[in-house]
């Protein structure tokens, strides 16, 4: 028998505000007892307050999903983001596996249904930032990529993980743009091992669709959303830094780590500000998305002007 989701029976927006509740509160638990562990007394727990309904934990807005699923960046089908769901449709993401190795002790290819039973789904809400100066708010479902790391056991060799998209001439439209393809992005492989690194499979309780990168994608939500490589086939463990396919593109303007920096403009337009959907004015750019207490050690004494 199928067990069924929460979010299949609850309404979206009460959903999503229960879970980040219960979430904050086992957090605020969790503290609680580690500082009483740690130190004499129980200090005073920290200002956290569960989000409203519908909101990340910085207070804004998630995006709708008819809005999230149908302004895509997907250029294997389409340069256009309003055409990608339609030209889409029909790209089939069953059967599918991802194999993973490279430095590894155990290399294994998982089919998509294992992965779903092996790694139950968590529910995250992430900002995603694009690189062209727009951004959502979204609530993924998915499982942290350190969980799969741990089951193939990266080599001390190994220091960066390479991903790769599927590419099929005979199902994707794009196949005449002259752009190198397979889609490959890469991460340091302490920043895939970050807990708010995703692999995932879902979006609002439901399947990725064609056009959100079904059936699995990455997300890093510090990073800008090209990093976040739809469709992934293949994972590798690699000893040197991979060539991501924008900065094979034009190295210029398109850096490996792509941290969102308000201070570092791309070079045809500024990375200061940001336009959300949904809203009319645009918003500051946040330092790391905002997740710069997360991640900001990742970088220390490294030159984010240069290293961008």
């Amino acid at each position: 028998m199928n067990q069924i989701k929460s979010s299949q029976i609850t309404p979206e927006h009460l959903y999503l505000s229960r879970r980040r509740f219960l979430i904050g509160a086992g957090a605020l638990v969790a503290g609680t007892v580690l500082f009483g562990a740690c130190g004499p007394g129980v200090p005073e727990p920290p200002d956290l307050q569960p989000p409203s309904p519908g909101t990340d934990e910085l207070g804004d807005k998630i995006t709708p999903y008819k809005d999230i699923t149908n302004y895509n960046n997907f250029y294997e089908f389409s340069l256009n983001k309003e055409d990608v769901a339609s030209l889409a449709k029909n790209f089939i993401t069953s059967p599918w596996s991802v194999t993973v190795g490279g430095l590894v002790r155990n290399p294994q290819t998982f089919d998509i249904d294992d992965l779903r039973r092996r790694f139950p789904a968590e529910e995250r809400i992430y900002r995603l930032r694009c690189v062209e100066g727009w951004s959502m708010v979204i609530p993924w479902d998915g499982f942290p990529l350190a969980k799969l790391l741990e089951v193939v056991e990266p080599t001390s060799e190994a220091k960066y993980v390479r991903f790769e998209s599927l590419y099929d001439p005979k199902q994707m439209p794009m196949r005449e743009i002259p752009f190198e393809w397979p889609y490959v992005e890469g991460l340091r492989l302490d920043e895939a091992r970050d807990n708010l690194t995703l692999l995932a499979t879902g979006i609002y309780g439901k399947p990725l669709l064609p056009q959100s990168g079904a059936p699995l994608r990455l997300v890093v939500p510090w990073k800008y959303g090209y990093k976040s490589i739809k469709s992934i086939v293949k994972i590798d463990l690699v000893a040197e830094m991979p060539l991501p396919f924008w900065v094979n593109q034009s190295s210029s303007e398109y850096g490996f780590y792509a941290n969102v920096n308000p201070a570092v403009s791309h070079p045809r337009w500024s990375q200061a500000s940001e336009r959300r959907i949904g809203e009319t004015k645009r918003r500051t750019t946040l330092l790391f998305n905002g997740y710069d207490k997360e991640v900001a050690p990742f970088y220390q004494g490294m030159d984010l002007e240069k290293l961008f």
